[in-house]
């Protein structure tokens, strides 16, 4: 049970409470300057409601939505209340509290019998069922209670789509972040790692590897620590775009042994925090692929500024690949998902031995 759940069983159940108080007030002739104590069989029925539905029913919510015994126990209370009313008129408001209790303690269809059930016993205790017209009256109430139940049911059957939908939509943003955090983190160290076994006969080769892929391997620890606080880049705390794109290209920079040059175009201006984010991310995924795949001399990404869009490119001058076919990777398809979650396009022109240009729009109005 979620905590909307546990929230909407708390509320009925504290409106079935409130149905009987206010019957004791009701029936206890406050407001009308004449005061008087109910009946003691009253007051025995009204203590004997409020306790069987506390014990069998508030207090046992597992047991809610199976027909055995939520059943046996809304057959009680029903039959409670035609006594009730039928020695005090004055407790006619319990209905209200009384009318959801089917559809909270009965599968369905079960509970829209238990609704008509329900109606019927209010009829029974105002003693309608003895006039010729009340089979229309209570056809009439029947309907409507049904009528309710099947909205809120539809209802309810939305906001489990809804949610579903969120968890989707969040695992898809986990991955995407696992992926452009520890995994991009990971290949960096193997690939360091990779150059320190090649470079073995080199001391000092070896060891600046080394260092190199401890460097990556506490920054990205760093950064997973921080997407796991608040899954928000670390280079973006605290600093604007500009200024992570030239920290992440000067790290990647030290770590591959080839140039990338970050510039800016346009007027600078703040800009919303998941846009930032997937700048950002996009331009790890170009220099992730540059280092991996394209043997690039350089790297260049330039951040533009313009009136209505804001755009990411990056362009390595390396192998080339085709982006149509079978395989490219998860990284631009996460990407493109990615983009497609701020409105956002990514488009990638590469042809083999032509380098690889990047582009992410965003609009930004």
């Amino acid at each position: 049970m979620n905590v909307w759940e546990a929230r909407r069983l708390r509320a009925f159940h504290l409106l079935y409470y409130a149905c009987l108080a206010l019957g004791l007030v009701l029936s206890s002739g406050e407001g009308t300057g004449e005061s008087r104590v109910p009946a003691p069989l009253t007051l025995g029925i009204v203590a004997l409601m409020a306790g069987w539905h506390g014990l069998f029913v508030a207090r046992r919510p597992r047991l809610l939505g199976r027909l055995n015994p939520m059943a046996f126990h809304l057959a009680v209370v029903c039959a409670l209340y035609v006594a009730l009313v039928s020695l005090d008129r004055s407790f006619d408001v319990v209905v209200f509290g009384l009318m959801p209790q089917p559809y909270l303690m009965l599968p369905s269809p079960w509970s829209y019998a238990g609704a008509v059930a329900t109606v019927l016993s209010t009829f029974a205790a105002r003693g309608y069922l003895d006039d010729p017209g009340a089979v229309w009256r209570l056809a009439g109430s029947a309907g409507l209670v049904v009528a309710i139940g099947l909205f809120v049911d539809y209802v309810s059957r939305q906001s489990a789509q809804n949610r579903m939908v969120g968890v989707l939509e969040e695992r898809a943003r986990l991955a995407r972040e696992i992926h452009d955090t520890l995994a991009q983190g990971l290949s960096g160290i193997i690939t360091q790692l990779e150059a320190a076994e090649q470079a073995m006969p080199d001391p000092d080769a070896v060891r600046k590897r080394i260092a190199l892929a401890k460097e990556l391997a506490r920054d990205n620890l760093r950064e997973a620590r921080r997407s796991v606080d608040a899954l928000r880049p670390g280079p973006l705390a605290g600093a604007g775009p500009e200024a992570a794109l030239a920290e992440v290209a000067a790290r990647w920079s030290r770590t591959s042994g080839v140039a990338a040059t970050v510039s800016v175009e346009g007027t600078p201006r703040p800009l919303p925090g998941e846009v930032q984010t997937t700048l950002l991310r996009a331009a790890q995924e170009g220099l992730s692929n540059a280092a991996r795949h394209a043997w690039a001399g350089r790297v260049a990404i330039t951040l533009t500024y313009m009136d209505d869009e804001v755009t990411l490119d990056v362009f390595d001058d390396g192998v080339g690949f085709d982006p149509d076919a079978p395989g490219a990777g998860y990284g631009l398809a996460a990407m493109r998902e990615r983009a497609g979650g701020v409105g956002g396009t990514l488009t990638v022109e590469s042809a083999p031995g032509e380098g690889t240009a990047l582009c992410l729009r965003i609009p930004s109005n």
